[in-house]
């Protein structure tokens, strides 16, 4: 797998979870909805439209995941996450770097800059005991000197690439774990039902696969933020009177 630790490798070292693809496990454990990255207490905007009756709904709420699937995380956060991922195989560090520094321009709303890099310096202190990779305590050290921003998507893509997960495999992971987070906060926030929000779920699966294809077909070239309205919700998002979720 990921090259662990020691001290997972002593632990997973048993024929029985061997057979059964220790990385597998590992894969899922760090896109489990309990994982600790605060995901949980994000919105990006969506909370906004929440209070303004404009999500009140399954479908209303599924048409602000496709759009913020499409306009935003295909065009911003999905290709960071590959970008990372392929400058992290090759050790190349100060692109690295840059690439932190383009995604933080990126970002127009506070709220959203911040929460990403709050999300990205929970999971890097979330994996760091779990393994060995000198690239990743390096780019915890860069965040802790605050000479990078770590935001969420790089620092990702970067633990990604030293498991050696599967690159098509982590956009679907990443893309699903972004757009689910958010149905499992609005299933809270509307509210809406448990089954509605497992169904809102199972009808993104097509246009996650879709959104994975093109994340695939772009490079840094197409970087954009066309999700206007999404980062304007953001940044009223700070003005609510009463607010669920920090950003």
């Amino acid at each position: 797998m990921k090259r662990p630790s020691a001290a997972l490798k002593r632990h997973l070292n048993t024929k029985d979870i061997i057979t059964i693809k220790p990385s597998l496990l590992h894969f899922l454990q760090i896109h489990d909805s309990a994982f600790p990255i605060g995901s949980y207490t994000h919105s990006f905007g969506m909370e906004t439209y929440i209070q303004a009756q404009k999500i009140t709904d399954k479908q209303s709420l599924l048409n602000f995941c496709k759009t913020y699937l499409f306009s935003n995380l295909v065009f911003g956060d999905g290709l960071f996450v590959k970008e990372a991922y392929a400058l992290a195989l090759k050790q190349e560090f100060q692109q690295l770097k840059q690439l932190d520094q383009l995604s933080h321009a990126m970002k127009i709303a506070k709220e959203s800059r911040q929460g990403s890099i709050k999300m990205g310096k929970q999971f890097i202190e979330t994996i760091l005991p779990l393994t060995d990779s000198e690239l990743v305590a390096t780019w915890r050290e860069l965040i802790k000197k605050k000479e990078i921003h770590g935001h969420y998507a790089i620092t990702y893509g970067i633990y990604a690439a030293h498991c050696q997960f599967d690159l098509e495999d982590v956009l679907a992971a990443f893309l699903y774990s972004s757009t689910t987070a958010l149905i499992h906060n609005a299933v809270r926030a509307i509210p809406l039902g448990q089954s509605a929000g497992v169904q809102a779920i199972h009808l993104l699966f097509d246009p996650i696969n879709e959104a994975v294809e093109l994340v695939k077909e772009k490079t840094l070239d197409d970087l954009s933020n066309s999700s206007v309205g999404i980062e304007l919700a953001s940044m009223e998002h700070e003005r609510l009177h009463s607010r669920l979720f920090i950003s």
